[in-house]
């Protein structure tokens, strides 16, 4: 991996890119992951709702 510095020409608006890199793109969106993250989240619920629903949890003092 090679690292390029930009030479010390400005750019149109007078300011000088500091390390010369092309800006980033980001991937393609992980269907898979955030599939496995929305059933981990709907399993903590489920367990919060059991927790609440065996103790008789209440808010109210």
């Amino acid at each position: 991996m090679s690292d390029t510095h930009a030479s010390t020409t400005a750019d149109s608006h007078g300011s000088h890119d500091e390390h010369g890199h092309a800006a980033d793109t980001i991937g393609p969106i992980d269907v898979k992951m955030w599939g496995v993250g929305l059933v981990g989240v709907i399993v903590a619920v489920v367990m919060i709702a059991c927790f609440v629903l065996a103790t008789g949890f209440s808010f109210v003092a």
